[in-house]
């Protein structure tokens, strides 16, 4: 659960190498933890877990209550803290907790237990402190963030923002104080966050393994002699911990002196504005992280540069506007928008004012917004010489830093000018697609057991009451009034005298509910010649692209299989990214036969294997075809045996009929009725086309 009680010795994190836009924005929150937590970005095997689990050697240590659970301050003790109201007495020094949440915890693990036994016999509210209380005044770091269940994720967003966390289970009712620096890791390849939890991230990082060769021998060579020796590397690294944890205090200390002037204050709220950013959270996160970067460089104004970096770590991931926008900034818009506000007046404040040539700036430093320019890198000018804080370089073992780059979008598909490089005879390069649009929801039929999301009704641990029935396992949600009715028949011969109820474990009922659960959507487009016809195409993939959007906002796992010439191409597997199905679409060429079979035949094989990785995850098949059939022998035969196929084993099916033109053959609905799914056309896909219907044959209804 946390670190502080671990034996090893964390990796130092002055060892780490490289990833200066990380290392800045965890120190940065070291300094002043109102910045509010890091997003760290980046594919597997970067380091990101080592260096957030290394930032907790380098907090202060706290001083606690005695013996309070929840780690209240001995000057300051929360009034309605459960283990209150505490009294003058021994005051406890302790490290700084690193909590991990697991993404797979239970609602009970994160914000604590009640024993709802004993609150209904005894009237006693015994409560176990879940991991919000054990991350009070600490960092509570999440690996995988994006994975997180989602009933987890609205538990993690309301104690953020009341600063609180209340467990109430069938009237009985716990608060206690949950205030943390929230950090998390993921990797975008496995699907995005939702936007409420996005945005409570102070900063957010982009992080790659380095192709420089040199850069990477020496990660290996200090991961292994770390691995052969922890407390020995440790030892090694001391000195360096010793002198960045000094660093951390001195710039804590030097914070409450920092002017932000209303120069700064200008320059923050035009670049929030130029960037069209939601809400003021990100004016106010800017100014703090400008504020900590001048503390940290030993500064009591903040700078132009320190503004420029502000933006470079809070703004990236307020931007999107959809999941299939890369997080970034255009720099030079940044840097225009900077000098535009910052022309008339420095941004240090009235007394320190920047000369109009090339070659002003503070004293002793370059041009305007002196050193590498980008993200990553703490101001270097080290400001006044009185200021407390040794400069970076004077740190052992820490290479010189780079202005690392601002986080890239994914390269674009190329624009479709001619056949790809050693394509088949009859190919034709990608086209774009059409703009997407709000779908219809396709949805399994039954009730399903999968995990929570949007889109098919399931039982689940969340959702409107249906039943009740005896706990399997630890009891979840209790349902109060079969728990009474259980109870009630034996009360005379429990000896029942006074006015509390005896209730026994086996009287105890726990609440059957019924939501909406998370699916496999599985697409599988045709991508053959009767298909290639250009604004055809665009708007197939622009359908697509709605159902991808559809799914990410339903908490489903895609998958995407193309089939086209002779055969099937898994261009997916099954994923949380949609981003990942976006790119492969906007690359997916057209052209050859229509392998019908061969699409539908790898759809099987998929889905077969997928049910042995997660049997509850109910699958949605969706087919994007005209329905023609005609690569291979039987093309037509083989396909309608391929859709009994999946049929037989109940997997549910949509066909998404792309047939256009005046006459139309129904082969896209003769397909949905072999796999005895449903069809609809690219017109009726769009739910504002299915809301038109509606309300048509309505006002037809009453004219009646």
């Amino acid at each position: 659960m946390t670190t502080a009680h671990n034996t090893t010795p964390q990796y130092p994190f002055t060892a780490v190498v490289g990833m200066d836009d990380l290392r800045l924005a965890l120190l940065l929150n070291a300094v002043s933890p109102a910045v509010g937590g890091v997003l760290v970005r980046g594919e597997k095997g970067t380091a990101k877990s080592t260096a957030v689990r290394a930032l907790s050697a380098l907090m202060p240590a706290v001083d606690v209550v005695g013996g309070c659970r929840f780690a209240c301050a001995p000057d300051a003790p929360d009034p309605g803290c459960p283990d209150g109201p505490h009294e003058t007495g021994a005051v406890e020094e302790r490290p700084t907790r690193m909590v991990e949440l697991p993404v797979g915890a239970s609602e009970d693990r994160l914000v604590g237990a009640l024993d709802i036994e004993r609150a209904l016999s005894e009237g006693v509210k015994a409560f176990e402190p879940g991991l919000l209380a054990d991350a009070h005044r600490g960092i509570l770091y999440v690996d995988e963030v994006n994975l997180l269940h989602d009933h987890l994720v609205d538990l993690l967003l309301d104690a953020a923002a009341m600063g609180a966390s209340y467990v109430e289970r069938e009237g009985v009712s716990v608060r206690h104080a949950a205030r943390f620096l929230l950090v998390g890791t993921m990797n975008p390849e496995e699907g995005e966050l939702r936007p409420q939890l996005l945005d409570r991230f102070g900063l957010t990082v982009e992080v790659a393994a380095s192709r420089e060769p040199d850069e990477r021998v020496t990660v290996v060579r200090r991961r292994l002699a770390y691995d052969a020796d922890p407390a020995g590397f440790a030892a090694d690294w001391a000195a360096e911990e010793d002198a960045l944890r000094g660093r951390i205090a001195a710039a804590r200390e030097l914070l409450p002196r920092v002017t932000l002037g209303d120069a700064a204050l200008r320059q923050i709220a035009a670049t929030c504005a130029a960037f069209e950013v939601d809400g003021m959270r990100a004016d106010i996160v800017m100014a703090r992280t400008a504020s900590a970067l001048a503390a940290w460089a030993g500064r009591t104004d903040v700078l132009e540069e320190d503004v420029r970096q502000a933006a470079l770590l809070a703004l990236p991931h307020r931007r999107r506007r959809n999941p299939f926008d890369a997080p970034g900034l255009d720099e030079d818009k940044l840097d225009q928008t900077l000098e535009e506000f910052g022309a008339d007046e420095g941004t240090g404040g009235d007394d320190d004012p920047e000369p109009d040539g090339p070659d002003g700036g503070p004293d002793g430093g370059g041009p305007d917004g002196g050193g590498p320019e980008g993200g990553g890198q703490p101001p270097q000018d080290g400001g006044p010489e009185e200021a407390p804080l040794p400069p970076e370089a004077e740190l052992p073992h820490q290479q010189e830093r780079e202005a690392p780059q601002t986080p890239q979008a994914p390269e674009p598909a190329p624009e479709p000018e001619s056949a790809p490089q050693g394509g088949a005879a009859g190919e034709k390069a990608a086209v774009g697609a059409t703009e997407p649009f709000r779908t219809r929801r396709l949805d399994v039929p039954g009730l399903g057991e999968g995990a929570d999301g949007r889109r098919s009704r399931a039982r689940t641990a969340h959702g409107r009451t249906t039943g009740a029935r005896r706990p399997q396992g630890a009891l979840g949600k209790l349902h109060l009034a079969a728990t009474v009715q259980a109870a009630a028949p034996h009360q005379r011969s429990r000896g029942r005298s006074g006015r509390g109820l005896v209730v026994r474990r086996d009287d105890l009922r726990e609440a059957v509910r019924e939501g909406r659960e998370g699916n496999l959507v599985l697409f599988v487009v045709d991508a053959s010649g009767s298909m290639a016809a250009r604004k055809r195409m665009s708007a197939v993939k622009g359908a697509v692209l709605s159902l991808l959007l559809d799914a990410y906002q339903r908490r489903d796992k895609i998958g995407l299989i193309t089939f086209r010439g002779t055969g099937a191409e898994l261009a997916l597997p099954p994923t949380s990214s949609v981003e990942a199905g976006a790119a492969r679409l906007e690359q997916l060429p057209t052209g050859g036969r229509t392998p019908l079979s061969e699409g539908l035949l790898r759809a099987h094989e998929v889905l077969r294997v997928e049910r042995m990785r997660d049997a509850s995850r109910r699958p949605l098949l969706v087919v994007v075809t005209d329905g023609r059939a005609t690569g291979g022998p039987e093309p037509v035969v083989r396909a309608a045996r391929a859709a009994r196929l999946l049929a037989g084993e109940g997997t549910a099916s949509v066909v998404v009929d792309c047939e256009a033109g005046p006459v139309r053959l129904g082969l896209a609905g003769e397909l949905a009725r072999e796999l005895q799914g449903t069809a609809i056309t690219l017109d009726e896909l769009r739910a504002d086309s299915v809301s038109a219907l509606v309300r048509t044959v309505q006002g037809n209804r009453k004219a009646a």
